[in-house]
């Protein structure tokens, strides 16, 4: 995937504001409330009966935060996704089994959030930049399942 400057700085301009403890977070709570299926592969982080018990579930918390970070190294260095997360994408394919399709979701998941934290700020050039990095991250970690 070629990634233009522009690209790259609108991605690394929002992500060097975000808040990623929060981000993941908010992220994954809403993964789990708005597809509630995904929580399938949660259920030993305990109450997730309802959107307020996952909203305040410290595994949550500490999962989105996890994840997130690991979305920042996609961010730090784009032209290597593949390589980034072919552990990742082993663990989620043989062990945990998760369904690719959920990567897809999380990351329309986290672009809903950074448009709701950034407002203005997330103009339809970053919206654009951060499209095209959520579908390789997203692919990257699906590569395993090919």
């Amino acid at each position: 995937v070629h990634w233009t400057a522009e690209e790259k700085s609108a991605i690394t301009s929002i992500w060097n504001k975000v808040d990623v403890p929060a981000v993941g977070s908010e992220a994954l709570s809403r993964l789990l409330i708005v597809y509630p299926w995904t929580q399938r592969f949660f259920t030993s982080f305990g109450n997730l009966s309802n959107a307020a018990a996952i909203q305040s579930n410290a595994q949550v918390k500490a999962h989105g935060k996890k994840v997130f970070t690991a979305f920042g190294d996609a961010v730090k260095n784009p032209e290597a996704v593949k390589e980034t997360f072919a552990k990742l994408s082993e663990l989620h394919c043989d062990k945990l089994h998760v369904d690719p399709i959920n990567f897809k979701l999380l990351g329309q998941i986290l672009i809903t959030v950074l448009a709701a934290h950034f407002g203005k700020e997330f103009t339809p050039h970053v919206q654009a930049s951060y499209q095209k990095l959520v579908s390789v991250v997203a692919h990257a970690l699906a590569h395993r399942y090919h």
